[in-house]
């Protein structure tokens, strides 16, 4: 019996909601002239794609779809790779050892599924000194809607018929995507509430516990 735990990225394994907010936001800005809503539940796909995707149509720029979603891409992955040379990213604590303990689990296949671009997402694990050689990844590069990015992670995993499925992640989207796709969800940190949250991964046991294995 093989259990799936996938993990969302942003505020999940490192801390870089903020920069990483603030660099997709600059890169819009400098690309369109225009700001960014940074209400990101108001949007109907909350990924780098879906989110540039809505706000095109918002502003009337759809002739133009093509090339800012390029531009835009190209500048944000300009802004944060610029950030991490100054300012490396930096692991939620215990996560880069709980992820080292799970791959050495047999019984256990780790996912990684994020809302970021597949270029920024990578830069900002590496910085942060994680291997993800190895682990099935997917991105909103993937897909726009997070529930897709999920299903392509799970698609490119070695082994296919999961005991049991677990998403950790930190937003509200992540948690009604497991609900959509029937994941067991938990909560890192404290943006919003749930019944099973933790605040880093230091306690190995708890988060196990979570999962449903010992």
């Amino acid at each position: 019996m093989v259990h799936l735990v996938m993990f969302d990225i942003d505020g999940t394994l490192i801390k870089s909601c903020v920069f990483d907010a603030d660099c997709f936001c600059e890169a819009v800005r400098d690309v369109t002239g225009y700001e960014l809503n940074t209400d990101w539940e108001s949007y109907n796909n909350i990924t780098d794609t879906g989110i540039l995707d809505e706000f095109i149509s918002q502003k009337g720029l759809e002739d133009q779809r093509e090339h800012l979603q390029r531009s835009v891409k190209e500048k944000f992955i300009q802004l944060v790779e610029s950030h991490l040379t100054s300012s490396p990213a930096r692991e939620i604590e215990g996560s880069i050892n709980f992820l080292k303990y799970l791959q050495s689990r047999e019984d256990v296949e780790i996912a990684i599924a994020t809302g970021g671009w597949e270029q920024t997402a990578k830069a900002k694990l590496k910085s942060a000194g994680f291997d993800i050689s190895g682990i099935a990844f997917a991105s909103s590069t993937d897909h726009c809607q997070r529930v897709g990015v999920m299903q392509v992670a799970e698609a490119r995993c070695q082994y296919q018929d999961f005991v049991s499925k677990t998403y950790f992640g930190d937003g509200v989207w992540d948690k009604k995507a497991c609900e959509d796709l029937a994941y067991n969800f938990v909560l890192v940190g404290n943006k919003l509430t749930h019944s099973q949250q933790i605040d880093h991964f230091k306690n190995t046991q708890q988060a196990l516990i979570h999962i449903g294995i010992e």
